[in-house]
């Protein structure tokens, strides 16, 4: 099938990288858990080498197949890398552009299970889904529609909309509450196959511009059943549904690094123009679901709150490698291996 076929058109409406050497362990050594509020430090087992990290200018996605090749995302190239399971070499496999098949404006690098990757990106000021062979030819994609003025920032990029995609192998999910839940899970087409979650009482529902920027987050798929939202903004919390999106349970993020943070949450926004959007600071920077369904939530400061399937909070983690690491991404790969940007490290994890 040609890509003209099932292509659709938009509608009309609308770091610098540090580098440094890796601090390795020996093997199968690490910190003992401790309880829950105690952190405890991850230090970083392996990962690329500096001398392919350097080239790299803003990773945000980092990524193993099953046949051992690294993928990487770099946001201020605007090119999808793969490394070779050696490490040895990278190679540019998708390249900087508006047209399909390339990118331009990356938010985000999802991998499928059968090794087909997603990379959400913003050409032209329109919201776009591509997914592509490892081999970088495209298999299909589909615009969202047009971006308005992002409502959610962490440092110059937005993290709502299209920036939170996640590829499931067979569908998308999206947090978009412009459309009245907390995401949608759409076909490999663009059609909404369904839309889950209802959006969370903010206060602020007279100004939907800041309802829909604090209703805003991560949906991830639970490998062992279901889906987990993490907010983004405003009162941190996540909230538990399984396959049917039927909600199971909800959990405030709650610990003494964030004690400021929440303390100094604003209630009230000033009146805005109708083509200006509200800035809203987030207070999750990424966050993923490991192979036993606990879910993993790095927040602004630099620490990771891990929670149990049934949603307690069993681990707060600092990741440490050349220094202290503010993940932008999480992937678990096979073997306990969680994989970090920036750096491009991988850690160990039980």
């Amino acid at each position: 099938m040609s890509w003209q076929r099932f292509w659709k058109r938009p509608a009309t409406d609308g770091a610098a990288l540090v580098a440094g050497a890796l601090v390795l362990l020996a093997a199968g050594v690490r910190p003992a858990a401790g309880p829950a509020g105690a952190v405890e430090t991850l230090t970083a087992t392996g990962g690329l080498p500096a001398h392919i990290v350097g080239r790299f200018r803003d990773p945000i996605g980092f990524a193993v197949t099953t046949s051992g090749e690294y993928l990487v995302l770099d946001r201020r190239a605007h090119t999808v890398y793969a490394v070779d399971r050696n490490r040895r070499e990278a190679r540019t496999v998708i390249q900087i552009g508006f047209e399909p098949g390339r990118v331009l404006g990356p938010a985000v690098l999802s991998l499928g299970p059968e090794d087909i990757f997603a990379v959400a990106d913003g050409p032209q000021g329109a919201e776009r889904v591509q997914y592509f062979a490892l081999d970088g030819v495209l298999i299909g994609g589909f615009y969202l529609g047009r971006i308005r003025q992002p409502g959610v920032v962490a440092g110059p990029f937005a993290v709502n909309g299209i920036d939170s995609m996640q590829f499931t192998g067979r569908s998308f999910l999206v947090s978009r509450p412009g459309l009245g839940s907390l995401f949608s899970e759409y076909d490999l087409r663009g059609g909404v196959i369904r839309q889950l979650g209802t959006l969370r009482p903010t206060g602020q529902e007279d100004d939907p511009a800041v309802h829909q920027a604090l209703n805003s987050g991560l949906p991830l798929v639970d490998p062992t059943g279901g889906f987990y939202f993490v907010f983004h903004s405003g009162r941190p919390m996540f909230r538990k549904y399984d396959a049917t999106g039927a909600l199971l349970f909800e959990r405030h993020i709650e610990g003494r690094e964030l004690d400021a943070a929440i303390g100094a949450l604003p209630t009230t926004w000033r009146e805005r123009d109708d083509d200006r959007q509200p800035l809203v600071v987030p207070l999750v920077r990424a966050a993923a679901v490991d192979p036993k369904g606990r879910l993993w939530v790095s927040l602004v400061e630099p620490v990771t709150y891990v929670y149990s399937p049934a949603g307690e909070k069993i681990r707060t983690i600092e990741f440490r490698a050349a220094g202290i690491i503010a993940p932008k991404s999480l992937f678990f790969a096979p073997s306990g291996r969680l994989l970090v940007t920036p750096g491009c490290y991988e850690f160990q994890v039980d």
